[in-house]
């Protein structure tokens, strides 16, 4: 390995100022990035949208985030009666704490020298630091599950139930977007795949495992399209509907740290870490010392602008087709892909590598176009069609002991069974009224 290259065996020998330092180095980072982004979100989704955004505070309105920062600080905190305060209070505490600690294991750039020491830009790593991310991420979850239940109200509630089941989809999509990548570099440390890449990026080889990441993380986050735990037209304000002051500003902090990790993640995976893009990549020095940074962060905010991108332009999916795409079109294809990436790894084993790239990138584009008309199609499909295709059955609310909600396909046993109408029908009857207004004119 390259001695620009961190290894495992480069970690665990810095002194505790050094860890220190790289501790609160991160901490500033994301930080100050949620700072920015809130700022330049506001102002990309005010172009797009032919409108000013921020101008008053600060010149261009460039202190606009410190301001809104600050004045949720200094507002009223208010409890509503009937909570659960313990369990209400320590909910943003758990969803902001994993979101800065699954950034421990991120490589920001190569070794460098800082005070006389020898060191890799990057706090720890780990022999499965992205098993790491994802159980850290996934702890997160629970600060949203718990503020919606001991919030006493009903929205709430179902926006944590929705974030539970949204998130349990898209992480198993997630989790298997990683093997192809697991399968490439043969480790799961993040610091040895960036080390990996140094001849080809992953994007070029497993670009399915790509594009069901980046969606797969759109979900994770609760952004738009998929920010259904929060939707205002539906469950008012969500999970933290009943949120105020500093608590309601946690929560909006972890969503922003938790963008900003699942970009670096895929910085890290995909698109070769901090190394620099080609042609740049051909000088020497551009991933020597410290210029790797500048690509770090560039690709991160390459993903960041893609996030403000989405929010701008796509309205929200329905929650069934949401739940359609993790369950029936993103987990097949990744299961599909991985057996793709293990046949063809295993055949071209003997030959020459650029063989079993070659062999890769052609498949991959074949698997994302399969993979995009699928989505294409479950989109553009009606509630009726994703829906269940028998008719109502009835059945008993209290059965087993307690009341409960009738599944899709049951109706209460008072309901009376609607009749289907066909699509023709529908027309016909129209077309019937229309045609009688127009002679009674």
């Amino acid at each position: 390995m390259s001695d620009r290259f961190p290894s495992l065996s480069d970690f665990g020998h810095d002194t505790w100022w050094l860890i220190l330092v790289k501790c609160i180095a991160i901490f500033g980072f994301l930080v100050l990035t949620t700072l920015a982004a809130i700022l330049i979100e506001r102002k990309v989704m005010a172009r797009m949208q032919q409108r000013l955004g921020p101008n008053r505070v600060g010149p261009h309105g460039l202190l606009q985030s410190l301001a809104d920062g600050i004045k949720l600080a200094l507002k009223e905190g208010i409890t509503p009666f009937g909570v659960d305060k313990v369990v209400y209070l320590l909910a943003p505490i758990i969803a902001v704490v994993p979101a800065v600690m699954a950034f421990a294991v991120i490589p920001i750039g190569p070794l460098v020298s800082v005070g006389g020491h020898r060191t890799p830009l990057q706090l720890t790593d780990l022999p499965v630091g992205v098993l790491y991310v994802l159980a850290i991420t996934s702890i997160g979850v629970y600060g949203i599950v718990l503020a919606g239940w001991s919030s006493g109200s009903t929205y709430p509630l179902l926006g944590g139930l929705r974030s539970t089941a949204q998130v349990i989809s898209y992480e198993i999509a997630m989790g298997l977007s990683f093997a192809a990548v697991f399968l490439n570099s043969a480790t799961m440390s993040t610091s040895e795949i960036v080390a990996a890449q140094s001849k080809h990026w992953y994007i070029l080889l497993v670009l399915p495992s790509f594009v069901i990441y980046a969606i797969a993380m759109v979900g994770e986050t609760n952004r738009a399209p998929f920010d259904l735990p929060e939707a205002e037209g539906e469950l008012v304000g969500g999970f933290h509907t009943e949120y105020s002051s500093l608590k309601f500003a946690m929560f909006m902090l972890a969503e922003y740290i938790n963008m900003v990790t699942v970009s670096a993640l895929a910085t890290t995976l995909f698109l070769g870490g901090w190394q620099a893009p080609w042609p740049i990549s051909i000088a020497d020095a551009a991933n020597t010392g410290w210029w790797p940074v500048l690509w770090f962060v560039a690709k991160v905010w390459i993903f960041l602008f893609v996030f403000i991108w989405l929010r701008t332009t796509l309205p929200r999916l329905r929650y069934d087709q949401f739940m359609t795409m993790g369950w029936k079109v993103l987990i097949p294809v990744a299961l599909g892909w991985i057996l793709v990436v293990a046949v063809v790894r295993e055949v071209t084993g003997g030959y020459r590598e650029w063989i079993g790239v070659t062999t890769l990138a052609v498949a991959g584009i074949a698997v994302s176009a399969l993979l995009f008309v699928g989505i294409w199609r479950l989109i553009r499909l009606p509630r009726s069609e994703i829906a269940t295709e028998h008719d109502p059955v009835p059945f008993d609310p209290a059965a087993g002991g307690f009341p409960v909600p009738p599944l899709p396909g049951q109706v209460l046993p008072d309901t009376p069974v609607p009749e289907r109408i066909s699509g023709h029908t529908i027309r016909t009857q129209l077309a019937l009224r229309t045609s009688k207004e127009n002679s009674d004119a």
